[in-house]
């Protein structure tokens, strides 16, 4: 029987309107001076406001630092650790996607470990704990909520960084799909690929075990059956609802499991050419896949059938098939792009791709997925999707 390891926060709130709770999770924990880690345009949205209004009401003071970057940088982390260590602040709130999420976990750990970010990329494990942080993510896809991870891309270096361990795992998890219904179709899409990528990746890894498969099996049928709602109608309340549940689901699936080869492909093209983390994902979900499926068929036939893209009675082979099948539809249904019909430059793109392939390996990802690839087969899939 194999072994598994979970780490997961102490505090896990979720439920529609359960951000008005973000005071009394303080409170529980002893904490009375947040840094507030977000964006500028969540605050223009009027996120921010959901969680200070509390805050102000319960006579919390906090701070607020709204410098977050997409795909958060070494230098916008530098930042939130000035904003952190300029004030008497206790915990930190990270209140947004993946990147606000990251960007509070990496200013917690940071501010307890002397160096650079780039010292504790993976499979360095930061188990340093910094002060208690606090996620409410807003848009369903990343489960950075509930993980052991995050990323941080190196403006030096161009490459961005995995980066786990306990130091990475909040301390309190308020889950609150109410956020999520301003979210355009796009981010809807992308954020919702990523939580399957999660969910698949997690069960078909090589550290997969039955605490996480299940995690992953309640996950995958979520996405399938709400994904498509939700961006064809943004108020859809029950589509909304389940789709931020399977991201939290998705979360504790991968944290635990880890990510495979199509994590590993997805990070480089996002560093090198600033494409959402959820759309590279999506753009290499169903390559990957068929390339993968006949080193893992079962575990791949049961993604298929538990999401109703294949019978029952379905072989594993006809169900792998049906899956890859299913996964390209996904994509032209949620009109993801290729990337030479994302505005990438095409000489600069291929010219790229070995240093991405190498990056890729070296991120340890694809080393958990069914089939080990080389780096001529990441190359060819890099050819493959564009």
């Amino acid at each position: 029987m194999s072994i598994g390891r979970v780490q997961s926060p102490r505090i896990i709130r979720i439920g529609g309107g359960v951000a008005k709770e973000t005071a009394e999770v303080l409170t529980q924990l002893g904490l009375s001076k947040p840094l507030i880690v977000t964006d500028r345009n969540l605050v223009e949205l009027g996120h921010g406001a959901k969680v200070t209004d509390v805050l102000d009401s319960a006579g919390i003071s906090y701070g607020i630092f709204d410098g977050v970057v997409e795909d958060p940088t070494d230098t916008c982390l530098e930042e939130g650790l000035t904003a952190f260590r300029a004030g008497d602040y206790d915990c930190v709130i990270g209140l947004g996607g993946g990147s606000p999420m990251d960007t509070a976990k990496a200013v917690s750990f940071m501010s307890a470990n002397s160096g650079h970010v780039r010292d504790y990329k993976a499979p360095t494990q930061i188990d340093r704990c910094g002060p208690p942080v606090i996620l409410i993510p807003t848009t369903g896809g990343t489960g950075s909520e509930l993980t052991r991870w995050c990323v941080i891309t190196d403006t030096v270096k161009t490459e961005k960084y995995n980066l786990s361990g306990l130091a990475a795992v909040a301390t309190a998890a308020i889950i609150d799909w109410e956020f999520t219904v301003t979210k355009p179709w796009r981010i809807t899409a992308d954020t919702a690929v990523d939580s399957l990528t999660h969910a698949m990746e997690a069960y078909v890894s090589r550290k997969a075990f039955a605490y996480t498969d299940a995690f992953a099996l309640s996950a995958m049928p979520l996405i399938a059956k709400h994904v498509r709602a939700a961006c064809m109608d943004g108020s859809n309340a029950e589509a909304r609802e389940g789709l931020m549940l399977a991201a939290s689901q998705a979360g504790m699936a991968f944290s635990n499991a880890s990510v495979a080869l199509v994590h590993g492909m997805s990070r480089p093209i996002g560093a090198h050419f600033h494409v959402a983390h959820g759309l590279s994902n999506a753009m290499l979900l169903p390559a990957v896949t068929a390339f993968s499926v006949d080193h893992a068929q079962a575990r791949y036939a049961d993604c298929a059938r538990v999401m109703q893209m294949a019978q029952s009675d379905d072989s594993d082979a006809v169900a792998c098939g049906k899956l890859v099948e299913e996964l390209r539809r996904l994509n032209e249904d949620l009109r993801v792009p290729a990337p030479s019909e994302q505005g990438l430059d095409k000489q600069r793109y291929f010219d790229t791709l070995p240093l991405m392939a190498e990056q890729a390996l070296a991120s340890g990802s694809p080393q958990n997925n069914p089939r080990v690839p080389t780096a001529e087969d990441i190359v060819q899939l890099y050819k493959d999707i564009w």
